[in-house]
């Protein structure tokens, strides 16, 4: 099977659409299928390129004659790279690889729907199938009218990611303890102004608490005014975009994701196998992610009394902030990116088997026309 992926771009800022593409196109080509990406490029070039992956340079930025341009550039990488799937992850290539689909390149097209609540998420409901990076975000864009036929689930998970070493071989980040972190973008739909107000709210109860802020983003500047000007303010680390969050998380005692919206973080993964006690927010595919409240607490979003009391439970009893951290490690194994691998080659082949039928070839695009569905 020859399959390509369609990104913005591939560079390492911690973008979780990126790094879910980035997993995937690396273990299915160390699987033995024949893979490529076409993108702007980026960071990431380098480890895809370890890994036998092809790299199309696509530019799809939205602006008329640009698109325009991107349409003929995917048209000579079709034809060059031959693919049985195409395979987007944004919406602008989504459109670009529907467009030529018509124009018999002979390839299914199968989309993933990362993050349902941007406005035109519906697009990606164009591909002959779609997969949802959780049960709630499968439920959401099927109210939005795309046939639930067309819709599959296949949950995130980052654990034996090829982008960052084994936790084994990673050298934890020396915290200041008891240590709250969170490593998330630095904007409002992350919660951050709702975790810095908990936790100056629990600051003055627990002296030696620290939290830190692992990311980057366009409201940063925001949320370190909102830090400056509170009394514990030397307690309130801004970290940045870190390239290896997973130092800061193996010295993290809990670890927040206070989202308004998470379609299924990346990052309660990668808490979970570095066994912080955790704390979400109840929303979207967070308790998918955390098996219903089994692996971390769970708090309504937006509610800072709420957060503020699940940290304190946690920083006033040892005993439960360890059987916490140790519920987290349990149950991993359906968070490997080996499982995501599995399921996303069955909806290919679903895919395929739909667009060639059962027991067919695939035509070669460059002298048979495919009949449309």
């Amino acid at each position: 099977m020859r399959i390509l992926h369609v990104l913005n771009d591939c560079r390492k800022i911690g973008n979780g659409i990126i790094n879910v593409a980035v997993d995937l196109v690396c273990t299915q080509s160390q699987a033995g299928l024949t893979v490529a990406v076409a993108s702007r490029g980026g960071e990431y070039e380098a480890l895809m390129k370890q890994y036998r992956v092809q790299h199309f340079y696509l530019d799809q930025r939205r602006n008329p004659i640009q698109i325009f341009k991107a349409i003929l550039n995917f048209r000579r990488i079709i034809e060059q790279f031959k693919p049985d799937v195409v395979h987007v992850h944004m919406m602008t290539g989504a459109v670009i690889a529907y467009v030529c689909k018509f124009e018999g390149k002979g390839y299914a097209l199968v989309s993933t729907l990362h993050n349902e609540y941007a406005r035109a998420s519906i697009l990606m409901g164009l591909a002959d199938r779609l997969i949802a990076v959780s049960l709630p975000v499968a439920e959401s864009i099927s109210r939005r009218r795309v046939p639930q036929q067309k819709i599959r689930v296949v949950s995130n998970g980052t654990i034996g990611t090829p982008r960052q070493p084994a936790l084994s071989e990673t050298e934890p980040m020396p915290l200041k303890r008891p240590a709250i972190t969170t490593v998330a973008g630095m904007f409002y739909r992350k919660g951050i102004a709702e975790l810095i107000e908990a936790f100056v709210q629990i600051a003055d109860a627990n002296p030696d608490a620290h939290l830190y802020l692992v990311g980057d983003g366009a409201d940063r500047a925001v949320f370190e005014r909102q830090a400056a000007i509170a009394f514990c303010a030397d307690r309130i680390h801004f970290e940045g975009f870190q390239p290896e969050p997973q130092r800061y998380l193996l010295s993290t005692d809990i670890f927040v994701l206070a989202s308004s919206r998470e379609p299924f973080g990346l990052v309660l993964s990668e808490a979970r196998e570095a066994g912080c006690a955790i704390v979400a927010s109840e929303v979207d595919g967070t308790p998918e992610a955390l098996e219903g409240g089994k692996a971390g607490l769970l708090v309504p979003p937006k509610d800072v009394s709420a957060l503020s009391m699940a940290l304190s439970s946690l920083l006033n009893s040892p005993t439960q902030l360890e059987c916490w951290k140790q519920a987290a490690q349990k149950n991993l194994e359906w968070l490997k990116i080996d499982r995501v691998h599995q399921e996303t080659l069955a909806v290919y082949k679903d895919a395929t088997t739909q667009r060639f039928g059962s027991g067919h070839q695939r035509p070669d695009s460059s002298s048979m026309r495919l009949e449309e569905e």
